[in-house]
């Protein structure tokens, strides 16, 4: 794991949702970055949990590798869009017909680094397995800033495609006058020698 340390993700947010069943499917076919043997899917009520498992079998079963984690929502689907049949004029029904839907459990990738991607071991490995996740979502986004071998790199994919993306340094919210209205513990009356 020498690459490790040539490998961080500094900066990450998703917004990410696609179907549960497109998630299993999509892993299931999936190629992993080297590094990566597998990928282990658990769930624990409406939380998703996406283990990385290490190829480097000296790698202790108790040492934590990276995960991705999801949660799960419901969310209804209408074979037809309700409001433009509510917009249509139907002379000829005197019943509405009820609009064929179903009950679809999506997968929801959604906060910062800490929240969607944890633990260090082959933390940019599944950021990758997280971007391809990224290219088959139909709906959010992804951005993040990482360093591969000493260079960052900007990553934006919009409702699974990829976009240009670019660092951009910018001054804080802080200014410089802010250490003027700090407290000087040097000259404090009430800290004694």
């Amino acid at each position: 794991m020498s690459t490790e340390e040539s490998r961080h993700v500094y900066r990450l947010h998703s917004t990410l949702e696609l179907p549960l069943e497109d998630l299993h499917d999509h892993i299931d076919e999936a190629t992993y970055p080297d590094g990566v043997s597998d990928v282990e899917i658990t769930r624990r009520n409406n939380t998703l949990i996406l283990k990385a498992v290490a190829e480097d079998e000296t790698v202790s079963k108790y040492t934590p590798t990276a995960q991705l984690k999801a949660s799960v929502t419901e969310n209804r689907v209408y074979e037809e869009d309700p409001d433009e049949r509510h917009n249509s004029f139907r002379w000829d029904e005197d019943e509405e017909d009820e609009i064929e839907s179903e009950l679809v459990e999506y997968a929801a990738f959604k906060g910062d680094r800490e929240t969607v991607l944890q633990n260090s071991l082959l933390q940019y490995e599944m950021f990758l397995v997280l971007c391809k996740i990224a290219e088959a979502a139909e709906k959010g986004t992804l951005t993040a800033i990482t360093e591969f071998d000493d260079e960052l790199e900007a990553t934006r994919i919009v409702e699974g495609e990829p976009r240009p993306a670019d660092i951009e340094v910018v001054e804080g919210p802080r200014d410089h006058s802010s250490s003027q209205g700090g407290v000087n513990w040097r000259d404090n009356k009430f800290i004694s020698d």
